[in-house]
C-alpha cells in the first residue's frame, strides 16, 4: 500500500468486521481475546502495529499515524464499515485514534486494559523497558524468557505476572487453571517487542475526547502493568462510554473469574 508496508491476519467468517490493535510485544499471529468475537460469527482483523512483527516502524509510526494506514488497508480489503475497533493495552491508543479519525468506518470502540489519557508507563518501569526491550535487547531479554518458559514455566511465570498484576504473583499463579497457564507460557514464549515497545514508551496526542462512538472500557483495579485509572479517565473523555470493573487477578482480564458474563456483555454492546 502507498502508506506502507503493514503485516496483518484477517480471519474471515461473515459480513461484520472487528479490527483488533494489541499491546506491547504482539502482533498479528498472536490471538488473544479473541473468542467472544469469533463466536459471535465476526470476521477479525488484526494489525501489527509500527515496529512489531513485519510491519516496520516506519509504517504510520504514530496512532495517528497508524489510523491511517488501518483506513487504508480497510480499504484495499473492502471493508467500508467496521462494527468495532478494539484497542488493547498500548494498543488503545490506536484504537481512539482511528475511531476519532474516521468514524464513517468505525460504529463502535472496545478498549480492553487500554492506556488512556494519562501518562504511562510510571517512570521505574519505563527505565526498566528502555534497558530490557530495547530494539537493542529485546531478543536476549526474549531469548531467556522462552528458556525460563521452557525449563521453569512457573517461576518464569511468576517472574512476568509481578509486573503485570497489583496482586502477588504467587497468589495470581495459584488460581489460574492449568489451560490458563498453558495460555500464557504459549504467549510469553512467542512474545518479541522489535522496535515498537520503544516506540510506545513516546508519549502522543491524546484523541478520547474526539471519540463519538459508543464506547466500552473494560479494566481491572488488580491490573499492574496500566492502572485502572487510566479507565476511569478513559470512561470520563468519552461521551458515550460505559465501564465495565473486571475482577480479573491481573492485566490478563480474559482469565478472570468473569470473564464469561463480560463477553456477554461484549456481545451485547456489539449487536445494539
Amino acid at each position: 500500500m502507498d502508506s506502507g508496508v503493514v503485516e496483518y491476519r484477517f480471519d474471515q467468517r461473515g459480513g461484520a468486521v472487528v479490527v483488533i490493535f494489541h499491546g506491547g510485544h504482539m502482533n498479528a499471529g498472536l490471538a488473544l481475546g479473541e473468542d467472544v468475537f469469533a463466536e459471535a460469527g465476526y470476521s477479525v482483523l488484526v494489525l501489527s502495529r509500527p515496529g512489531y512483527g513485519r510491519t516496520p516502524l516506519t509504517t504510520g509510526t504514530t496512532p495517528s499515524g497508524f489510523a491511517e494506514v488501518t483506513h487504508s488497508l480497510c480499504e484495499y480489503l473492502g471493508i467500508t464499515r467496521v462494527a468495532a475497533v478494539i484497542g488493547i493495552s498500548a494498543g488503545g491508543p490506536t484504537a481512539v485514534a482511528t475511531a476519532a479519525r474516521y468514524p464513517e468506518l468505525v460504529e463502535r470502540v472496545i478498549l480492553q486494559s487500554a492506556v488512556g489519557p494519562l501518562p504511562w508507563p510510571d517512570a521505574r518501569t519505563r527505565l526498566a523497558a528502555r534497558l530490557v526491550f530495547s530494539p537493542a535487547t529485546e531478543r536476549i531479554t526474549w531469548s531467556v524468557v522462552r528458556a525460563i518458559m521452557r525449563t521453569a514455566p512457573n517461576s518464569g511465570l511468576r517472574m512476568l505476572l509481578g509486573d503485570l498484576a497489583d496482586l502477588p504473583a504467587s497468589r495470581v499463579l495459584a488460581v489460574l487453571s492449568a489451560a490458563d497457564r498453558r495460555t500464557l507460557i504459549e504467549l510469553f514464549s512467542r512474545m518479541r517487542s522489535g522496535d515498537g515497545f520503544h516506540n510506545d514508551l513516546v508519549p502522543r496526542r491524546d484523541r478520547a475526547g474526539e471519540v463519538a462512538q459508543p464506547t466500552l472500557v473494560i479494566a481491572s483495579r488488580n491490573d499492574g502493568s496500566v492502572p485502572f485509572a487510566h479507565a476511569e479517565a478513559l470512561a470520563a473523555a468519552i461521551q458515550h462510554s460505559t465501564l465495565i470493573e473486571s475482577k480479573a487477578d491481573s492485566h490478563f482480564i480474559w482469565l478472570g473469574p468473569d470473564w464469561v458474563a463480560i463477553s456477554e456483555k461484549v456481545r451485547d454492546f456489539l449487536a445494539t
